[in-house]
């Protein structure tokens, strides 16, 4: 047996030399190859392959076995001469086949074995690749766009236990990537400090280094937690991924000022990661969180930029972030927003911004994260910036910006949270040496119009309302409490005590429809407990009836704290009439001392 197969081989060996090696020779060598691998005898398969007699044997039908090599490493987890037998044909056999099968190999995995074989394949291509020379650039591009495609599909741990723990792979992932990425990052490099420059070869090469980098920073970047006051992010293998993306770039020519701020790629390359799709959006997002928020390379980004700019730039990502439900995209989108603003000096933000799409659609994101956002801490980060947002504006851009928040809420939160900072604007203003047309001046009215009044006239609910209320009848207090002041720096009194006076008029009849709604709904409650005491006592507990207010379902709730809800409406409906009548107090006395015009 022994001798047929050694007249075998020495068949093989001359048709190689002969090229004349035929189909059933290939399927016989397939065979015998697979049946060293199934029995466990790969020791004798390497010690074929390599014999150097055998080379040519091998070079010819070697790329045959790599399947099954592949598919024994990963069952077995760990088998050194398989692992031997693939590096030497990566090494030996034709590197275009060889490409063929290693993409075949890494295409449409089983999620559980993704990382794996990743981590056995990628060293494997990397040797592939260098073998290619001037003709590898898009062997590389197709290498990275399966290799990442594939990564994509693992989930991003949440918390730094789970990176620690990598239960799904992705972290060996990336550390395996970034080792494979190293040589032709090193080439290109090289090329660029040559005498000659770049080819078109080296130029496409570039091209597809810096779509992997914006890739990655999109998947798995941006939904990845990085931390830099963490000090486990000194063995976090995802923050020296990002840390190497962001080394790759400008290693590879493509400065971060131009991705960032410039754009420059959208001359040059088409690609969807390279223009303003949202994909290419949240990749240059996730840059600029890394390095204005994590710091990662900072120490090489030009510093010629002002803060005024850096901010202009960065709010077309932060938009991009705070648009998501996501709570990583919220997070890294305020994070920024707050980084880029406390470089900005106070009271510098000028009014033009306001007019440019980012500046009016990120407010409105942060309204919905303080409205609508489960997530406390989100919520409570999304005031801070929004109050630094307000600081960091010019007078007439915060008298631009509260009329545009007044008109576009549609919450009365926040429109209480605005007309309270126009009453603390205001009061800087009447003070020396911080005077300010726009908030003591006549352009204050149209935006005391705006606030003073009541949109839906008599129909406004004022439970509702209750916010925007009780702060506009405290900013009233406050101009009526500081006539003297408003005489002395302005010729608007006048016209501030029409407005003043319309808004009561107003309110008390807003306030006596409201309180004769709710005191009908308690009195209807009331008898409704008279004559139905069983079914409340059976239904306590339950979600039984829903509440109507104002023709609008409030909730689910038991009949108890419906009670407490129409109790507490007019409790407040006492404490906005014992406010108006203060102000009218206010106003009685300054006519009687003769303070008011």
């Amino acid at each position: 047996m022994a001798g047929q197969l050694q007249d075998v081989i020495q068949r093989w060996r001359e048709a190689v030399v002969e090229d004349g090696l035929r189909p059933e020779d290939h399927e016989l060598f397939q065979n015998a190859g697979l049946m060293c691998i199934n029995q466990g005898d790969t020791t004798q398969l390497l010690d074929f392959i390599q014999d150097e007699k055998n080379k040519g044997i091998v070079e010819s039908m070697g790329c045959g076995l790599l399947a099954s090599l592949v598919a024994e490493v990963l069952k077995k987890k760990s088998s050194f001469t398989c692992q031997a037998v693939i590096t030497h044909l990566a090494k030996t056999c034709s590197p275009m086949e060889l490409m063929l099968i290693f993409l075949g190999q890494v295409d449409d995995l089983h999620p559980d074995l993704i990382a794996d074989t990743i981590v056995l394949m990628a060293p494997h291509l990397q040797t592939v690749l260098l073998r290619l020379g001037e003709e590898k650039a898009p062997w590389v591009g197709l290498a990275l766009a399966a290799l990442q495609k594939q990564v994509s599909r693992l989930p991003v741990p949440y918390t730094k236990e789970q990176e620690v723990e990598d239960a799904y792979g992705l972290c060996r992932c990336c550390s395996a990537l970034a080792r494979f990425m190293e040589p032709f990052v090193e080439e290109v490099k090289r090329k660029d400090n040559s005498e000659d420059g770049g080819t078109a070869s080296d130029n496409q090469l570039k091209t597809e280094l810096l779509k992997f980098c914006m890739g990655s920073l999109r998947e798995p970047l941006l939904q990845a937690q990085l931390d830099q006051a963490i000090d486990i992010h000194k063995q976090s293998p995802l923050w020296h991924f990002a840390t190497d993306i962001l080394a790759t770039l400008p290693a590879i020519q493509e400065p971060l000022p131009g991705l960032l701020f410039y754009k420059a790629l959208k001359k040059r390359e088409k690609s969807d990661l390279l223009t303003d799709s949202t994909e290419a959006q949240e990749s240059r997002a996730c840059l600029a969180y890394l390095l204005f928020v994590q710091l990662i390379t900072i120490e090489s980004f030009p510093a010629v930029f002002s803060p005024v700019f850096v901010l202009q730039c960065n709010m077309e990502y932060i938009d991009v972030l705070l648009s998501r439900k996501e709570e990583s995209f919220l997070l890294k989108g305020l994070e920024l927003y707050t980084k880029s603003l406390e470089r900005v000096e106070d009271n510098s933000l000028p009014v033009e911004l306001l007019d440019l799409k980012s500046f009016y659609s990120v407010p409105q994101h942060l309204v919905q994260i303080l409205t609508v956002c489960p997530i406390q801490g989100l919520r409570e980060r999304g005031f801070k910036v929004f109050q630094l947002f307000i600081d960091k504006l010019g007078p007439e851009a915060k008298h631009k910006f509260f009329r545009c928040m007044i008109k576009t809420s549609r919450h009365a939160g926040v429109e209480g949270y605005i007309i309270k900072n126009i009453k603390n604007q205001i009061e800087l203003s009447l003070k020396p040496g911080h005077e300010s047309e726009w908030f003591v001046g006549i352009q204050v009215l149209p935006l005391l119009r705006l606030v003073l009044c009541f949109p839906r006239g008599p129909e406004t609910d004022l439970l509702n309302s209750m916010d925007r209320v009780m702060e506009s009848l405290n900013l009233l207090r406050y101009l009526l409490m500081r006539d003297m002041d408003w005489q002395q720096t302005s010729s608007i009194w006048p016209e501030l005590c029409k407005i003043e006076e319309d808004y009561l008029q107003m309110l008390r009849v807003c306030l006596a429809l409201s309180r004769a709604y709710y005191t009908g709904q308690v009195k209807n409650m009331r008898e409704d407990k008279k004559i139905q005491a069983q079914e409340a006592r059976e239904a306590r507990g339950a979600l039984v009836q829903t509440m109507t207010v104002k023709n609008e379902k409030v909730s689910d709730m038991t009949p108890e704290m419906q009670y407490q809800v129409l109790q507490c409406a007019l409790v407040t409906f006492d404490l906005m009439e014992s406010l108006v009548i203060r102000i009218e107090e206010i106003s009685e006395e300054k006519v009687k001392t003769g303070t008011a015009v």
